[in-house]
């Protein structure tokens, strides 16, 4: 078994994005910052939101986070698109309501919008480019791929399939109602599964010699688990993520990649008024 280990790509990215931050706050005073509005106490929303300000720590990019009530989030919003200071805004799903999810995600400036969930933001998912980044960092070969993605979320799955479909690549997007989906699955070569069913991915749906993506969250009994069965694991022909360390660290990595870069945009703006 070969494990795709997202946590090492990281470490790497981190340390290009520490020196990117020190550029900006050195040479143009620009103080990268990131708001974080909060409703609600979802345990997988509670532990990306402790992996976000740590990693914003360790960068020295600025991350609040406003844990609000439901009726005060339109408010919130309007107040951070209009505060210079701040360079990316994420609303964190989901929502207490997520009836409301698209019209709130859609209120964020798309300049501002670092998760690329809104429909006019500037920025790739961070997810979705987590995902490409790994298979790319690992040297793993689309051509002529047959790829399946289970789960059509905004989170992942429907912003990977326009990603990769943009590049080209044979997709096929399925979710955990799919009738017969195991037979589905074991024509991929490629199998990116976000649907957040615990076990869902069985090894018996699994080609000889696949690659497999973990990138499903769910609590049960209190912890964070993903879509892939312990079956799929105990196959030595797989490449595969870990169960910790796969996708969730690329995908804050990803994440404060697109918060530099908005802040590097006011960085820019500030050069040519200097011109």
């Amino acid at each position: 078994m070969k494990l795709l280990n997202g946590s090492e790509l990281a470490g790497y990215i981190k340390e290009r994005q520490a020196k990117q931050v020190r550029a900006l706050r050195q040479s143009w005073r620009v103080l990268p910052k990131l708001a974080i509005i909060s409703d609600s106490e979802n345990p997988v929303s509670e532990l990306y939101l402790k992996l976000k300000q740590q990693y914003g720590e360790d960068i020295l990019v600025e991350v609040e986070i406003y844990r609000i009530a439901p009726e005060d989030i339109v408010r919130q919003i309007e107040s951070l698109n209009l505060d210079d200071e701040v360079h990316g805004i994420i609303v964190q799903l989901p929502l207490s309501d997520t009836s409301k999810t698209d019209e709130i995600i859609n209120m964020v400036n798309p300049l501002k919008d670092v998760d690329g969930l809104g429909d006019s933001s500037k920025f790739i998912p961070a997810t979705a480019m987590a995902i490409d980044w790994l298979l790319t960092g690992y040297n793993i070969d689309f051509n002529d791929k047959k790829i399946a993605i289970i789960g059509e979320g905004r989170l992942v799955g429907a912003p990977l399939a326009k990603l990769w479909r943009g590049n080209g690549l044979d997709i096929a997007t399925y979710n955990s109602r799919t009738v017969d989906l195991g037979d589905k699955i074991r024509q991929a070569d490629i199998i990116v599964s976000a649907a957040g069913v615990p076990g869902l991915v069985k090894g018996d749906m699994i080609s000889e010699g696949a690659v497999v993506v973990d990138a499903g969250t769910a609590s049960e009994d209190g912890a964070i688990v993903g879509d892939v069965d312990d079956s799929v694991r105990n196959r030595d022909d797989l490449t595969i993520t870990p169960k910790k360390g796969g996708v969730g660290p690329l995908t804050v990595a990803a994440l404060f990649d697109n918060v530099i870069a908005a802040a590097r945009k006011v960085a820019d703006s500030k050069g040519q008024q200097d011109i």
